[in-house]
């Protein structure tokens, strides 16, 4: 099988003068050779397209693939993630990974969280701030958390981020307003212990790959799980599965979000605990970063015994088993 390989080289774009904040999604050379690998590992050829204008040039040249493993997050739009995605299933041509009606609401924290109030999933009551004076409508109790609605990577978030006053929270909305350009997540603050869910599979066979629990430590930027401390992980950050009830409760929330919103293949669910120690739903992440060392998800199956080849292994056998299927 030829697997096309689409995604975002960061030093692509650093080249080009754009921020390590802008460019903190994008994946490194390792990231793609670390794949690359693990799916020649598995008997498959392979072939390095890059990002969507590489994709649409070579569409358009007639190059086509039996599968592609698409990892692009794209640069511009609330629905950056989906336009490769998008493109691809204009050319009926199958890839890894939710499509582009998932990568769409899953990117928009506030729809997701949306869909899953609705669907009646513990998520921190929110606000949705899309200009200066949207800040005076929120009524929320404090403390609150603020950030971007439609950025990951810990993109815009920093210990400012956690909000105590009326002043504070229309200082850091004005600022992420005028940084991003786009709106503001406003969201009750969860003191509690923080987790990250690794799901595989598609539907009912998805299932739990297991829980980890994010820990900072004394040198780390306090109370989240910032950009900062999660580009500095190595010494501000420790990992540890969660086993028992709590990792139960997270691993049952994870995957009925995971399926609510129709993922397929792998991702990673965030929750936090409130101060009760409930969990909830902070966000979901349909494309989680594959670096075979850095990225949560490896982590979180390394810690589980599980290699990163039988990780992408998985992720290919779900893809191949939905295109079989027609799904």
């Amino acid at each position: 099988m030829m697997i096309g390989i689409t995604y975002d080289l960061r030093e692509e774009y650093l080249s080009m003068g754009f921020s390590e904040e802008q460019t903190a999604e994008f994946d490194r050379v390792d990231t793609i050779e670390g794949i690359e690998a693990s799916i020649r590992h598995w008997g498959h050829d392979t072939e390095r397209i890059g990002h969507l204008r590489n994709l649409v040039s070579r569409l358009a040249g007639g190059a086509r693939w039996d599968l592609v493993f698409n990892i692009a997050e794209g640069m511009y739009g609330l629905s950056r993630e989906a336009q490769v995605p998008a493109l691809l299933e204009a050319y009926r041509i199958p890839f890894t990974f939710s499509d582009a009606r998932v990568l769409m609401l899953a990117l928009h924290k506030a729809n997701t969280k949306q869909l899953l109030r609705d669907a009646g999933l513990a998520t921190p009551a929110f606000h949705l701030v899309e200009r200066p004076e949207d800040v005076a409508r929120v009524a929320l109790p404090f403390p609150l958390f603020a950030k971007p609605v439609a950025e990951g990577t810990g993109k815009g978030i920093h210990p400012q981020s956690r909000i105590r006053t009326p002043e504070q929270l229309d200082t850091v909305c004005r600022e992420l307003l005028r940084a991003f350009r786009q709106p503001v997540l406003v969201e009750t603050f969860l003191p509690g212990r923080e987790v990250t869910v690794g799901i595989a599979g598609t539907g009912d066979d998805a299932r739990v790959l297991g829980v980890m629990e994010v820990l900072l430590r004394s040198t780390a930027e306090s109370d989240v799980y910032s950009f900062t401390n999660k580009a500095q992980y190595e010494g501000r950050v420790d990992y540890a599965l969660v086993e028992g009830p709590l990792a139960q409760e997270a691993g049952a929330l994870a995957l009925a979000a995971y399926r609510t919103l129709g993922c397929r293949d792998a991702g990673r669910i965030d929750l936090r605990a409130d101060a009760q120690g409930r969990m909830s739903v902070i966000e979901l992440n349909p494309l989680a970063g594959l670096n075979p060392v850095h990225s949560d998800l490896p982590i979180l199956c390394r810690l589980r015994g599980i290699s990163f080849d039988d990780l992408i292994g998985e992720i290919l056998e779900s893809a191949q088993r939905r295109v079989g299927e027609g799904a």
